[in-house]
């Protein structure tokens, strides 16, 4: 490339990259422990475990397991009931003022074989509740989620820019070279440049993929539009059914299993909520294997006849939205994969943090800079091939 050119991209890289740094070293810190969010929850006791029973003992019917959670909270409405991945012997109830979408919730632990309440725990406090919602909309909704995607955007810049700038200013060292013996902004230079190349893919599929997350609630509003309207235009009009005329939930669940079986119960979703209509009860479920199990199955049943109304396939930006979420977290590949990531998490804080320590100190290079220019000048004239200057990529 010609000096215009790289002057071009090495302005992009330095404003993409200055614009976004802290605040993905914020996503970066927080998404940290949100790797081992169960493994911590299991340290500090705030995961809820049901007790060990014998195989094969029965299991109480889903419409008691509601009943026992709305009597808690009499003055609210059930939104979602949802069972761990890991432990089938569980209900986890989730109670709304109204079932219009709100952090205003309460949820109710029920164990599936006795009904017993198991706890009540609070999802809404603590070290990881913060972290989670720092690293998801930092405390402001939907604008701080879309906010932070376009910080995502401006990560995936300044990869791009920084993988275009990389071959000019590193042609003249071996991979790898870390010049130590030289002054220690050089050094980090090198170390920033070797890390940043080694995660180049991990950082761009992490990015690529929070970026994704941030649209979730604009993605999921727009599958309502788009498919299911139509699904529900017999149903136009009709007010949310009330809990009084509603059939047998457990009757529902067993219809919505039999119309797809081979898959198990990621969560259900009652009438009048987002994730549903106002006239079914709509059951997610997921498949088995492990790329399967992240992919959502919506079938809605009747809240009325427990007649099963509709099963749609996901469209394509739906699906890719349900790939990204653990594949940001790193959840496809178990403990191992965790690791992995957090490793790269680790990396990838140092690329930041050496890039800001790299601007910051950006004032003491330039006087040299313009000492070596100078000094080439009369080589140039003389067609002599100067050495490569690393203080664009400095400045950057």
């Amino acid at each position: 490339m010609n000096s215009r050119k790289i002057k071009t991209w090495a302005w992009v890289h330095k404003w993409s990259s200055l614009v976004c740094t802290v605040f993905m070293l914020l996503l970066c810190l927080t998404g940290l422990p949100l790797i081992f969010h169960h493994e911590i929850g299991h340290l500090l006791g705030t995961e809820v475990e049901a007790p060990k029973m014998p195989a094969g003992t029965p299991r109480v019917s889903l419409d008691r397991v509601l009943e026992v959670a709305r009597a808690q909270h009499p003055d609210r409405v059930v939104q979602f009931a949802s069972q761990p991945e890991d432990d089938d012997g569980l209900w986890f109830v989730t109670l709304t003022p109204t079932p219009a979408p709100t952090d205003d919730f309460k949820s109710v632990a029920v164990d599936a074989r006795t009904g017993v309440i198991l706890a009540q725990p609070k999802f809404d406090e603590g070290f990881m509740y913060v972290m989670f919602k720092l690293h998801v909309d930092l405390f402001a909704g939907l604008p701080g989620k879309l906010f932070l995607g376009f910080m995502g955007f401006l990560l995936l810049v300044a990869i791009v820019s920084g993988v275009v700038l990389y071959s000019p200013f590193m042609r003249k060292l071996d991979f790898g070279t870390v010049r130590r013996e030289k002054r220690p902004r050089l050094k980090w230079l090198d170390l920033h440049n070797l890390l940043g190349i080694v995660t180049l893919v991990w950082l761009f599929v992490v990015g690529a993929t929070g970026m994704i997350n941030t649209w979730a609630d604009l993605v999921i509003k727009y599958w309502q539009y788009d498919q299911l309207t139509t699904l529900l235009a017999p149903y136009k009009n009709e007010p949310v059914v009330a809990v009084s005329e509603r059939g047998s939930v457990q009757r529902s669940y067993e219809v919505a299993m039999q119309h797809a079986p081979g898959n198990r119960l990621s969560f259900i979703a009652f009438p009048g909520t987002a994730f549903s209509s106002p006239h079914h009860t709509t059951f997610f479920l997921q498949g088995k294997e492990p790329f399967t199990s992240k992919l959502l199955q919506p079938v809605l049943v009747d809240a009325k006849t427990a007649q099963v109304t509709a099963a749609p396939k996901l469209p394509w930006y739906l699906t890719a939205l349900l790939v990204s979420q653990p594949l940001h977290f790193g959840d496809y590949g178990g403990m191992p994969m965790q690791i992995l990531w957090a490793l790269l998490d680790i990396a990838t804080i140092i690329v930041l943090g050496s890039g800001l320590y790299l601007w910051l100190k950006r004032g003491n290079t330039v006087p040299a800079a313009a000492s070596r220019a100078a000094a080439e000048r009369p080589r140039r004239e003389e067609g002599g091939a100067p050495q490569a200057d690393p203080a664009p990529a400095l400045k950057a």
